[in-house]
């Protein structure tokens, strides 16, 4: 069945490139909603549904289009967090064009919609089903989707940082893993690529304490890592938001290599532009069961993130 909030949740930060202050709320939804974001500091304010076919490209971050120019950017650790929660329907706003970083992964994110609680909706859940293979590639880089009965996430990365190096994460999504496995795991980026982005005005509210930097084998980051392969977790994270973008959950088995959001975006273009390559289906309690936020609970009021299947 679909789901939403209980009730709403608030976030307040700023945003990672612009630096400008942030304020976020993602309030419930009616079923069949689906996610909408609004830009409640234009008056009128403009909706921008949560859809693939509303990205623009963008390098640095995921970015959404109304069509008629008006954006939102960063979008991808609360679409993360949402898919990850198993929340269909909810209306996100935001008072500005940037959502804000908070501590660079969607953890905050989770933490707020599960002490908001989740509703289960009287409707059934439509999933799409990848029927076969899919894939786009720029030089060394692709990214595959394959068919398969739930959604699994295989990663790869490969940076001259010896902080980084190589790295490589294959994960089944069912049930909580999201949660366990990847909302903690922070943006990360190189010193030199801080300096060259601060240059030309972008990553202003960039700070150690919302991203994992490093400088060849150091990571400057106060604390260290979170996890010793925490980059290709938040690979994985910004994958899982990206593809939320699909407008309903993914049965099918995701293959990044050196793959980014404009690759996964155009991955979810291939994909929809075929329509031999994917079907609609309606999912039954055993399908239900294997998507990334059924049965998620939170427990403990200083529980963060630990979840745990009920």
């Amino acid at each position: 069945m679909q789901a939403t909030l209980k009730s709403r949740c608030v976030f307040t930060g700023v945003g990672l490139h612009s630096g400008a202050p942030a304020r976020l709320e993602i309030h419930p939804a009616p079923a069949g909603f689906g996610i909408m974001f609004r830009r409640t500091d234009l008056n009128p304010s403009v909706d921008i549904p949560a859809r693939w076919d509303r990205v623009t490209p963008s390098k640095l971050c995921t970015l959404m289009d109304n069509g008629q120019g008006v954006t939102l950017s960063t979008v991808e650790h609360i679409m993360a967090a949402l898919a990850g929660t198993g929340i269909h329907n909810a209306l996100v706003s935001v008072d500005g064009p940037e959502v804000p970083i908070l501590d660079g992964s969607a953890a905050p994110f989770v933490r707020g919609i599960l002490r908001a609680g989740i509703q289960i909706q009287a409707q059934p859940l439509r999933a799409i089903r990848v029927l076969r293979p899919v894939e786009v590639r720029e030089g060394e880089a692709f990214a595959r989707l394959t068919p398969a009965d739930h959604l699994e996430i295989d990663f790869e990365i490969d940076f001259t940082d010896a902080a980084i190096g190589h790295q490589e994460k294959v994960l089944d999504m069912a049930n909580g893993a999201f949660l366990r496995e990847l909302a903690d795991s922070r943006t990360f980026c190189r010193q030199a690529d801080v300096d060259a982005m601060r240059k030309n005005g972008l990553a202003l509210g960039g700070t150690y304490m919302n991203a994992v930097v490093v400088d060849g084998a150091r990571v400057l980051t106060p604390g260290g890592l979170r996890h010793a392969d925490e980059a290709v977790r938040h690979k994985m994270l910004d994958a899982m938001g990206d593809l939320a973008l699909a407008g309903a959950p993914l049965l099918a088995r995701y293959t990044g290599h050196r793959a980014g959001h404009a690759m996964t975006n155009r991955l979810l273009r291939a994909l929809f532009a075929d329509p031999t390559a994917w079907e609609w289906v309606t999912c039954s309690d055993e399908m239900e069961s294997r998507l990334p936020g059924a049965g998620v609970a939170a427990y403990g009021a200083d529980a963060g993130i630990a979840a745990v299947a009920v």
